[in-house]
């Protein structure tokens, strides 16, 4: 049996995390509102047409905030279509994802749905066929009191108070070729900074996030951001990264070992952040908004065969993957980098939360259920709140076909807010558990609560609506707790979620 060890320390801190690393993200794509959130006549529906089977999934994940509505979507996308009468909202060809958008589901709607799901609106505006002046607007219309021709529109349509979005996204991958409107780095800086600073005029309350690259890989990556923040720095909260990762190849040792590439990602655009910071001779820190992260490969060829049989159909089953159990590994791999970042990661968005490479997956008419990656993001949600501690891992090494020294071992802790520890674990291993024994001395007297492990010993496992419960959380093994070091034994390839309690 491998063996590692964790010392922990109450005042090795990081930072507090930002609940909001636990967001996700709704886009107008696929089946994510219309058949997901969104099923008039579902026998679970409520008198908007939600599903209400579905609200309690999101609720049980504990997501605060939800990024809406695009996505490639808003760069094409006039938000005042989804205001107003629903008969008369018009129907739009959505170009991003070759389908018909009804706007059956708008602003009010979506903004009543966060409210039954417990959570807040992260609301992108279009600065792809649209600029500063639309941007504007639509604060004024969700935010201003009342008095304006635009506030009195909301209050018209039937929402007398502000709606009070307090975060917003500027555009989104706007260095991209496939955006609509796609711009280069000074054309968006430009676009984004005239924006920002309208948009805080009408509410200074309200915090922004800017476009940084698309991709690590992207050929703008870095100079982008660096042209981009030099421009808007002074205007904008934060800058946002986008990150998918796939096991194409069917080489796990590898597709696990992805989490250190996404750190490395996160320290590049923090210095990136910094060396515009040092330029400036600003003391403002700029944070980061994880605001699209996922496993995204399984659907590619279905997503292809769609398109040629129902091009601009309506809520068309679209980027539909089936997570399997390595899946969700990776995805608690992820989580676990959030939390050991919590010092520049504020803000993230699993993309996305519903049927579209999603943890919830519906069939229409049907039941609803939670795909793998599930379970390691609830459980995160839940006991990743608090104080993120510097963990100190000494672990056992392997490489890869792409990396080298890879911590069989990697984790993060938790000092929650009723003086409990929480330690987030993976154990890469393909054959072998590990022995982990952690160092605790610094907490005063914790008692064990509980060990729960995501484990299947077949790696390709998956969850669907007939067999819901093929890969779920159960109970590990008891920690023993001797002069304030605790050893837990973490089965080969699991997720694992440790507590103790004062």
């Amino acid at each position: 049996m491998k063996k590692a060890f964790i010392k922990l320390d109450r005042d090795y801190t990081i930072s507090r995390i930002d609940p909001r690393i636990y967001g996700s993200f709704i886009e107008h794509l696929g089946r994510a509102v219309y058949g997901g959130i969104y099923e008039p006549g579902h026998p679970c529906a409520d008198e908007q047409g939600f599903r209400t089977d579905v609200l309690k999934l999101v609720k049980d994940l504990g997501v605060p905030v939800v990024r809406y509505p695009g996505g490639n979507f808003v760069s094409g996308f006039n938000w005042e279509d989804s205001v107003g009468k629903v008969s008369e909202r018009p129907k739009r060809l959505d170009l991003a994802w070759f389908t018909t958008e009804t706007n059956e589901v708008g602003l009010h709607e979506f903004y009543d749905w966060t409210k039954k799901a417990n959570s807040e609106v992260m609301y992108a505006v279009n600065l792809g066929t649209r600029g500063p002046e639309n941007a504007r607007d639509v604060v004024e219309y969700a935010n201003h009191p009342s008095g304006t021709r635009l506030s009195d529109m909301r209050i018209a349509n039937g929402k007398k108070d502000p709606m009070g979005i307090k975060l917003w996204c500027l555009g989104n991958e706007m260095d991209g070729s496939w955006q609509i409107g796609h711009k280069t780095a000074k054309e968006y800086a430009r676009t984004a900074t005239e924006a920002a600073k309208l948009m805080k005029w009408v509410d200074p309350s309200i915090e922004l996030v800017v476009c940084g690259s698309s991709g690590y890989t992207m050929r703008t990556f870095g100079d982008w951001e660096y042209e981009v923040l030099s421009e808007c720095y002074d205007h904008v909260d934060y800058v946002s990264l986008h990150r998918y990762y796939n096991n194409k190849r069917g080489d796990t040792p590898s597709f696990l070992a992805k989490s250190m590439e996404l750190e490395e990602f996160i320290r590049t655009v923090s210095a990136l952040c910094d060396a515009v910071k040092g330029k400036k001779h600003t003391k403002k820190q700029l944070n980061l908004s994880f605001d699209e992260w996922n496993v995204w490969y399984h659907s590619a060829e279905q997503d292809k065969a769609v398109w040629k049989t129902d091009k601009w159909g309506r809520g068309l089953p679209l980027i539909e993957d089936v997570y399997n159990f390595e899946d969700a590994l990776l995805v608690g791999l992820m989580l676990i980098t959030f939390i050991r970042n919590a010092d520049r990661v504020k803000i993230a968005c699993l993309a996305q939360l519903v049927n579209v490479i999603a943890p919830i997956m519906t069939r229409s008419g049907g039941k609803s259920w939670a795909q793998t990656i599930y379970f390691p993001f609830a459980e995160a949600s839940r006991w990743g709140r608090g104080v993120s501690l510097r963990a100190i891992i000494d672990s056992p090494l392997y490489d890869s076909t792409e990396f080298t020294d890879v911590p069989v071992t990697d984790a993060a802790a938790v000092l929650n807010d009723d003086g409990g520890v929480t330690v987030f674990c993976v154990n890469r291993d393909m054959t072998e558990p590990c022995e982990l024994k952690i160092d605790l001395r610094s907490f005063g007297d914790l008692r064990f609560d509980f060990h729960s492990v995501l484990h299947n010993d077949d790696i390709h496992a998956v969850n669907t609506e007939l067999a819901p419960d093929t890969v779920k959380p159960t109970p590990g093994s008891a920690a023993e707790i001797d002069d304030g070091f605790a050893s837990v034994t973490l089965p080969a390839l699991s997720w694992n979620v440790i507590r103790f309690s004062k």
